[in-house]
């Protein structure tokens, strides 16, 4: 199949199975797609790796160690096809400062820093359990609905791989959502509802701006499929009936 018709091909809903049947551009994409989320995983494992023995408990300290676990093995599973690709990923997990951070009050947008492709969010550092715990039920969420969008890309493996990915990512915002459910119950509304107008703007954030020809580029080839404004209103919906659950108001 020639370039003209690959590109026909993708845009009537095909699907590519293999390294060897990607055209160029398409390898770029495909290749930052996989790299921003591997490395917001890594970049998410190290910063909440930090948080595990803040846990107020035992059960907590366990659920935390077991996300910073499937965290880290939801990359590796996506790594694993970069590496199909020619990524180095015996060199890749150390290559990059993932526990590095801006500070608190830093403001940089959607922009990426130079030290990899991690969503914007992961540069800022986690200001103890608490915060921690929202951080991780909005940032759940915000990955719950990117999954929707990723478990439907045209690179096969990817899209397996992403299907696979999800509910264990879906149960993540779960044990946040029970985690801060505890914490309102000890009387810590108010400080997480100070984490909640932090976190949300950031959140908020990781679907971008919105670039109508890039969108379409990429629709094109399939590896997106619903504009980020309507990802981002998903979000907000989703996220702030978790919130309002827990008797928090959203950011």
């Amino acid at each position: 199949m020639d370039e003209m018709n690959l590109t026909d091909y993708l845009a009537q809903g095909g699907k590519l199975t293999s390294p060897a049947n990607v055209p160029p551009r398409y390898r770029a994409e495909l290749l930052k797609l996989m790299a921003t989320f591997v490395d917001s995983e890594l970049a998410g494992a190290a910063g909440f790796a930090d948080a595990i023995n803040a846990g107020p408990g035992i059960k907590e300290r366990i659920a935390a160690a077991k996300i910073v676990l499937e965290k880290t093995d939801n990359a590796d599973k996506v790594l694993k096809l970069m590496g199909e690709f020619g990524a180095d990923t015996a060199r890749y997990a150390n290559h990059h400062p993932w526990t590095a951070r801006l500070d608190r009050d830093a403001d940089i947008g959607a922009s990426r820093t130079e030290h990899d492709m991690r969503l914007a969010v992961f540069n800022y550092p986690l200001a103890g359990w608490g915060d921690a715990v929202v951080m991780n039920l909005l940032m759940g969420r915000a990955v719950g609905v990117q999954m929707e969008e990723f478990k439907r890309v045209s690179y096969q493996p990817l899209a397996e791989a992403f299907r696979a990915i999800a509910p264990v990512e879906a149960r993540h915002a779960e044990l946040a959502e029970e985690g801060i459910e505890r914490l309102i119950s000890e009387g810590q509304g108010d400080s997480l509802q100070a984490s909640v107008e932090y976190w949300w703007p950031r959140v908020a954030a990781s679907f971008g701006i919105g670039n109508p020809e890039r969108f379409e580029a990429l629709k094109s080839m399939g590896l997106r499929h619903t504009p980020n404004a309507d990802l981002r209103n998903t979000w907000e919906e989703r996220a702030g009936s978790a919130l309002s659950r827990q008797g928090l108001q959203s950011g």
